[in-house]
C-alpha cells in the first residue's frame, strides 16, 4: 500500500512540476526567448544627410517607441482580462528593457483605456500602476504624448482633463526634447483642430517657436542665444494620430491591419489628423521622420512625395492585437533607422498551453502505467 501511494505521490508531483514548467515558460520566458531575436538597427551610410555636420562625441540615441498600453479601468475590463493583458504588458517591457537597454523610450498616447471618464482617484491609480508597469532604469528616460483615450477627443477634453493628465506625465500640448543633437517634437494630436480653442491656439504659437528656434538654429534666420538650439537637426515628430491618409490600404507587414479593414476610410480628425493639420506640420517643422499610434495596427508611409516617412505603431496591448510590435529605431542629427520588434503571438501561446497541456497529461499517464506494472511484476515475483 505504501509503494502504491509512493507512485502515486511521485507522479502528482511530477505533474505539478510539470505544469508550473509550461506556466513558467509561456509566462516568461517566452518574453525573452522572442525579444532578443530583435537587435538595435545598424544605420545605412548611404542614407547620411550630408548638409548636417555631427559632432565627433554625439553618440547615436537608441529609443524604444511604444503606442496605445490602454490600462484597462472600472468599467470595460473584467478583471482577468486586467490581469491578464497588464502581465503580458510589463513582461514584454520590463524583458525589452532589460535585453536592449534603451537610452529613451516614448509612448504614444491612449496610456490608459478610461482615462477620459475616470475619477480623480482612478487617475491617481491609474498613473502609479503605469510608472510600475513600464518602470524604466536611472540611465533611461521616459516620455509620454497624451491620446484620445487619456483625456478625450477635442470637443469632449475640459481644461481639467488637459492640466491632469500633462501635469502628471509632464506633458504639454507641445514639447521639444533634445537629446544628442536630436530634436524630438511630442505634440497632442487632439490640439490641432486650428480653431482657437484653448489648447489650439497655445499650441500653435508654440510650434511656431519651435519653427523660429530650428530655422536660427540652421542658420536660416538670426535669433537670440537662448533660442539657438546648438545642433541642427530635422526634427522627429511623435504624437498619437496619423499624419492624413486615406486608410490602410498602402499598409504592408505582418503587423498591418487585417485585409478587410485596410480599405476602410479614415476620418480625419479621429482615425487621423486633418489634411491642414498635416500639411502645417510639415510646411512648420519639415521632419524628416513622423510617429504615430491610435490605429492599433502598424503601417510605413511617406509624404511629400516621400521626402517624410512615418512609422505607425500597433497597440502594446494584446487585448487590441495577437501580434503586437514596438519600434526600436537609433537617431544621429543626420541618420536615422529603425526596426520593429515583435512579440510573442498570444495565439501561438495559448496553442503552446494546449499542446503541452496534453503531452503533460500523456506523460503522466504512460508513466503510471509503467509504474503500475512495474510494481505488479515486483509483487508476481
Amino acid at each position: 500500500m505504501r509503494e502504491i501511494m509512493g507512485f502515486r505521490f511521485a507522479s502528482l508531483a511530477k505533474f505539478i512540476a510539470a505544469i508550473f514548467a509550461l506556466i513558467f515558460y509561456c509566462e516568461f520566458l517566452v518574453y525573452y526567448a522572442v525579444l532578443i531575436q530583435c537587435s538595435w538597427p545598424n544605420l545605412n551610410p548611404n542614407t547620411v544627410d550630408r548638409s548636417i555636420p555631427m559632432k565627433k562625441e554625439e553618440q547615436p540615441v537608441k529609443a524604444m517607441i511604444v503606442a496605445d498600453t490602454h490600462l484597462l479601468g472600472s468599467r470595460n475590463g473584467h478583471w482577468f482580462d486586467k490581469l491578464r493583458r497588464e502581465w503580458q504588458m510589463h513582461r514584454a517591457f520590463q524583458t525589452a528593457i532589460t535585453i536592449h537597454n534603451p537610452d529613451v523610450v516614448f509612448v504614444l498616447g491612449d496610456l490608459f483605456d478610461e482615462g477620459l471618464w475616470c475619477s480623480e482617484r482612478e487617475f491617481s491609480y491609474y498613473v502609479s500602476r503605469f510608472h510600475s508597469l513600464f518602470a524604466v532604469p536611472d540611465t533611461t528616460e521616459l516620455f509620454v504624448v497624451v491620446g484620445n483615450h487619456d483625456i478625450g477627443f477635442h470637443y469632449g477634453i475640459s481644461p481639467y482633463l488637459h492640466e491632469r493628465f500633462a501635469n502628471s506625465f509632464d506633458s504639454p500640448a507641445v514639447k521639444l526634447v533634445t537629446i544628442a543633437g536630436n530634436h524630438f517634437v511630442l505634440l497632442n494630436s487632439m490640439a490641432l483642430e486650428g480653431d482657437g480653442c484653448f489648447l489650439c491656439r497655445p499650441a500653435e504659437l508654440q510650434l511656431s517657436r519651435i519653427s523660429a528656434r530650428l530655422k536660427c538654429t540652421k542658420g536660416i534666420s538670426r535669433c537670440d542665444k537662448d533660442m539657438n538650439l546648438g545642433q541642427y537637426s530635422r526634427p522627429i515628430l511623435l504624437q498619437h494620430f496619423p499624419m492624413f491618409r486615406e486608410s490602410d490600404e498602402g499598409c504592408r507587414g505582418v503587423d498591418s491591419a487585417p485585409q478587410e479593414l485596410k480599405a476602410d476610410k479614415f476620418r480625419e480628425r479621429w482615425d487621423c489628423l486633418s489634411r491642414e493639420a498635416s500639411d502645417t506640420l510639415l510646411d512648420q517643422l519639415w521632419p524628416r521622420l513622423v510617429i504615430s499610434g491610435h490605429t492599433h495596427h502598424g503601417c510605413t508611409t511617406a509624404h511629400r512625395k516621400g521626402a517624410v516617412t512615418e512609422w505607425t505603431i500597433p497597440s502594446f496591448s494584446w487585448r487590441n492585437k495577437d501580434n503586437p510590435t514596438f519600434m526600436m529605431a537609433v537617431f544621429t542629427p543626420n541618420n536615422y533607422a529603425g526596426v520593429r520588434c515583435h512579440m510573442p503571438v498570444e495565439s501561438t501561446v495559448i496553442s503552446t498551453y494546449i499542446l503541452g497541456g496534453i503531452l503533460i497529461f500523456i506523460w503522466v499517464v504512460i508513466s503510471q502505467r509503467r509504474r503500475c506494472r512495474r510494481f505488479h511484476y515486483s509483487k508476481s515475483s
